[in-house]
């Protein structure tokens, strides 16, 4: 079984690398890149030292976007030319009569497919680093970054120079080898460029190397398996422009499913926003009896009223609170017998509030908070209500919003590995979901 796989993922990748489409986005995605350096320019970006700043901000929105949508075409173009037009031309009846499963055929496509995109990703990634590296010129006194331009450029020049030599002496499909000349050649160009700087002195390879922008880079990846498994899906069945614009309207309907479907899914209203937080003492504000101190942007939306339950979160709709759900406190706050005592009741709780938005929490019972308010949390009243079917819609669409992590690193929030590990999971699971509708769409498909 897998060395039918297999066999059936390297013709598939092969086939895929050979098409002109694969090369001609590869030089339109590596030109947008070029285009993005002078369009992103005069964006009036903030000035803070993170890893992208300024105008650049723009440049890593654009750059990266056009990665993601380079690939996402490059996927419906070549899932239909390897599965589509294999079952039109008849083809496709060939491999499964020898025989071979149909989820096995549908499966080896995919990793072939897949293969094939990873490669262009991982090309396209690379043109967008030296975007990155060259930086937007926003003045004019902005001078070109030399070393970006010298060896990307021969890099490029390298890849289709061998690849027409190739063709013209041994009859080499020239994409194909100007694709595999391509992706050591960029890679290396941009490890080179990284040694040297804008002034053409030698530096630290780990000057310029942007840690944050690489693993945001994966997770947008990471969204393109997601994108090509999709691709797949809908190549057994209908041909190339209606494959397309199904990639088009699950990717524009991923990036605004939390729009359209999340916000429907938890429903809550909040009553303010954290401004500073006062914690000298690095309390976690999860036993009882701990106090915590925060200035609120702004004032509260409700009167605050000492004694009210109250809630934090992440969100403006109330996913993912840090407070438990617990029952209306009830007690008197001011005896320490009933915030500390056994029969205490848990809760977290508002002590005072003054007309300067300054506002003191207060633990009782022992309630288990998981962490302490943040600058930016959304403070609640109540717990979050949580409606099933559209968080069932919410949860079955993919939600792309989760891959895209350009406004963390534009606004200094570093990216966990926790979370890039949970994005691989959401997206593998995404994957194997779609795949399996492939292989349960193919499996009636007439293709004698």
């Amino acid at each position: 079984m897998f060395g039918q796989i297999s066999a059936i993922a390297r013709n598939t990748f092969l086939e895929a690398v050979r098409q002109p489409i694969y090369f001609i986005l590869l030089l339109v995605g590596g030109g947008l890149q070029v285009v993005n350096t002078l369009l992103s320019a005069f964006t009036m970006g903030f000035t803070e030292e993170t890893e992208v700043f300024g105008d650049d901000k723009m440049l890593f929105d654009m750059g990266l976007a056009t990665v993601v949508v380079c690939c996402m075409l490059l996927a419906a173009f070549i899932a239909t030319s390897v599965l589509s037009r294999e079952i039109e031309n008849k083809t496709a009846l060939t491999v499964i009569s020898k025989p071979v499963g149909r989820p096995m055929f549908v499966i080896g496509k995919y990793l072939g497919v897949s293969a094939a995109i990873l490669v262009a990703a991982v090309i396209l990634t690379t043109f967008f680093f030296f975007a990155i590296r060259h930086r937007v010129m926003s003045t004019a006194r902005d001078t070109i970054d030399g070393p970006v331009v010298l060896f990307s450029l021969l890099a490029v020049l390298l890849s289709v120079g061998l690849g027409v030599w190739g063709n013209y002496f041994y009859n080499w499909v020239f994409s194909s080898t100007a694709v595999f000349t391509m992706l050591p050649a960029t890679v290396i160009a941009y490890a080179v460029t990284l040694c040297i700087n804008k002034s053409w002195s030698f530096q630290s390879i780990a000057t310029d190397i942007k840690p944050q922008v690489m693993l945001a880079s994966a997770c947008a990846v990471i969204a393109i398996m997601v994108l090509t498994a999709i691709a797949v899906a809908a190549s057994t069945r209908l041909g190339q422009v209606m494959t397309i614009v199904v990639c088009c309207g699950v990717f524009m309907l991923g990036l605004l499913s939390n729009h359209l479907i999340g916000r429907y899914a938890f429903i809550n209203k909040q009553v303010a926003i954290v401004g500073t937080v006062e914690n000298p003492d690095n309390l976690t504000l999860a036993r009882a009896g701990e106090t915590l101190k925060i200035k609120l942007k702004g004032p509260a939306k409700v009167e605050l009223r000492p004694g009210m339950s109250l809630y934090f979160g992440p969100d403006p709709n109330g996913l993912a609170l840090a407070v438990p759900a617990h029952p209306r406190f009830t007690a008197d706050f001011t005896d320490s017998n009933e915030v500390r005592g056994p029969a205490a009741q848990p809760a977290l709780i508002l002590q005072s509030a003054d007309a300067d938005n300054n506002i003191v929490l207060l633990n009782t019972g022992n309630l288990a908070v998981e962490r302490v308010p943040r600058e930016g949390d959304f403070l609640f009243d109540k717990p979050t209500e949580s409606r099933w079917p559209a968080r069932l819609a919410w949860s079955v669409v993919p939600n792309l919003q989760v891959f895209w992590l350009v406004d963390a690193v534009t606004q200094g929030h570093k990216i966990p590995g926790r979370y890039v590990a949970l994005v691989a999971a959401y997206g593998g699971t995404q994957v194997l979901a779609f795949l399996s509708i492939a292989v349960l769409m193919f499996q009636k498909r007439d293709v004698g």
